[in-house]
């Protein structure tokens, strides 16, 4: 069934919550390409240097997007195996500088936005270019 088949069923309201998760997972995760590195880093590796609050503060962030999934009516594994990358992210990042440097591969938030755009059949590109 091709991708724009699957979306039909959803709203503007839901078009715009998917939207605005995306929106976040790409300033969290992805916002920046290191220029040397050719790596792309977001708010999550920045803010994770600050000790503790950082973390505390992109954990929350992740759980808005966990949030939205579940308003959007994602199924219970699906919310499961998101809270399980968070977690993962959250962990990891509680280790000083090796979990920054993991923060910057991992992008949990990218991750849980991946699990929503591929539960309703919708790439990125398609989802822009919804009005």
């Amino acid at each position: 069934m091709p991708a724009s088949a699957s979306t039909k069923h959803l709203t503007s309201i839901e078009l715009g919550r998917i939207r605005r998760a995306v929106g976040i997972a790409r300033l969290m995760d992805t916002a920046v390409r290191l220029p040397v590195l050719g790596v792309r880093i977001g708010a999550d590796s920045i803010l994770g240097l600050i000790p503790a609050v950082g973390d505390v503060a992109t954990s929350l962030i992740g759980l808005y997007i966990l949030n939205e999934a579940r308003r959007l009516g994602i199924p219970n594994d699906k919310l499961a195996r998101m809270a399980v990358n968070l977690g993962i992210d959250a962990a990891g990042g509680t280790v000083p500088l090796l979990g920054d440097i993991f923060d910057v591969y991992f992008k949990s938030h990218r991750r849980n936005v991946g699990i929503i755009l591929n539960h309703f059949g919708i790439s990125e590109d398609e989802l822009n270019r919804r009005i």
